[in-house]
């Protein structure tokens, strides 16, 4: 199996009981899947996006992680912030504007 070049993950807010009641998934991270997916396929990016349990940057959700890269960004809260990561994925960039790390 070759893994793919770059895996994003959206905290889904889930908790050790399984529920998903976090900010992340409140603010409606888990919409965000389908048209993360669908981009990177237009766009050519070998990528798999998949959610993950609480990230605990709650206050800075939804937040998408890209690896290998370690990007942390915050405030994911739509396709607009999306393209704007992604095209700066595509260009071997990060979105400053949206980073959460150092």
């Amino acid at each position: 199996m070759k893994k793919p070049d770059f895996l994003i993950l959206f905290c889904n807010s889930y908790r050790v009981a399984g529920d998903a009641q976090g900010a992340c998934n409140k603010k409606g991270a888990s919409d965000l899947l389908q048209y993360t997916a669908e981009e990177c396929a237009d766009r050519g990016l070998d990528a798999t996006v998949t959610t993950t349990a609480c990230l605990n940057v709650c206050q800075q959700g939804p937040v998408m992680v890209i690896q290998p890269n370690n990007l942390w960004y915050g405030g994911v809260k739509g396709e607009e912030e999306i393209d704007e990561i992604l095209e700066a994925l595509e260009e071997g960039g990060i979105a400053e504007k949206y980073i959460i790390t150092d």
